[in-house]
């Protein structure tokens, strides 16, 4: 029986205006299109899990408002095991979104209910927790919460992976708790007070992760691809495939949760995050966060589409 993959995050509903730009400070633009979507990164990362066909649960909150059953619905219907989900008085997470035909997006997120995701209700899912075959969060939830469940993770032997969004400094003590980190280029130079311009920039990034105590860095460079760096020196960049994006919103979502079923299912560190990558570029070719994550037929299909691209002549 496979051990589930269990999410520690937010659940959000998504409010999307579709925008011919985003606008500058103090402008207004006209929008184009409306629509409102399951999201949060916690939830987007479980959802993907589960399109893939692996068994995942979720640990987290929603309001008392609207929008809190909706939610909950949006997860089992996906496949999500939300047994562990919990209802807080007052309004669920809320993100306003404004995404462009070129696929670009700007976020704004209101936590609501996912402030209340603490330490207590982690020790109440204990039992969820120790099934897990590897741990999932991120930083839309409460930070004590984060730095608990790290050390829980460390007492249980199971493997963390932490999705350090939205950035912030993050302490060498919980860094020493992390399996996987997996920074995107904005997160990263908030990570080590740096800018990133170039492949050689990304290398020496990664080290200086794994130097202040991170186990294995998986650093995600958008269209330059994903470098893989592990504890035993090795380093790789897996490319990234060109695609038109429709919206990038939850496109480190599905990497994300496509990397951690990779590494379940017994592939390599290389092979999981050229899993992953076919499975984010499906994704960006879709609207929406949760609706965009595709299931395990489509990614092998792409990759398939992908390969025979690969081998024509030039």
């Amino acid at each position: 029986m496979k051990k589930p993959i269990v999410v520690i995050g937010s659940i959000n509903i998504d409010m999307v205006v579709g925008a011919a730009r985003i606008p500058r400070v103090g402008e207004t633009v006209a929008g184009k299109t409306f629509n409102t979507f399951f999201g949060g990164k916690g939830a987007n990362q479980a959802v993907a899990v589960a399109k893939l066909g692996y068994p995942v649960a979720i640990v987290g909150c929603v309001g008392t408002d609207a929008f809190g059953g909706q939610l909950q619905i949006g997860l089992d219907s996906a496949g999500v095991d939300s047994s562990s989900v919990s209802f807080v008085k007052g309004p669920s997470g809320l993100a306003l979104i404004t995404t462009t035909s070129h696929g670009e997006n700007s976020i704004v997120v209101v936590p609501g209910a996912n402030e209340h995701l603490g330490p207590v209700l982690l020790d109440e899912a204990a039992p969820l927790l120790e099934s897990a075959g590897m741990i999932l969060t991120q930083l839309e939830i409460p930070f004590d919460t984060v730095e608990h469940l790290a050390q829980f993770a460390e007492r249980k032997n199971i493997p963390l992976m932490l999705d350090p969004a939205p950035a912030r400094d993050l302490p060498m003590s919980l860094l020493r708790r992390v399996s996987w980190i997996t920074p995107n280029e904005t997160e990263i130079q908030e990570l080590l007070k740096r800018k990133i311009t170039s492949d050689e920039d990304y290398f020496e990034a990664a080290v200086s992760l794994l130097s202040c105590g991170a186990k294995n860095v998986l650093l995600k460079m958008g269209s330059r691809g994903a470098l893989v760096a592990q504890q035993d020196g090795s380093k790789e960049i897996v490319p990234a495939h060109p695609v038109d994006p429709v919206d990038t919103t939850a496109a480190g979502d599905s990497f994300n949760g496509a990397f951690a079923v990779g590494l379940m299912l017994g592939k390599s560190p290389h092979e999981s995050a050229t899993f992953a990558a076919a499975a984010a570029a499906v994704s960006v070719t879709r609207a929406g966060a949760q609706p965009s994550m595709p299931t395990m037929d489509e990614v092998m299909s792409f990759m398939s589409e992908q390969a025979q691209v690969e081998s024509q002549p030039n």
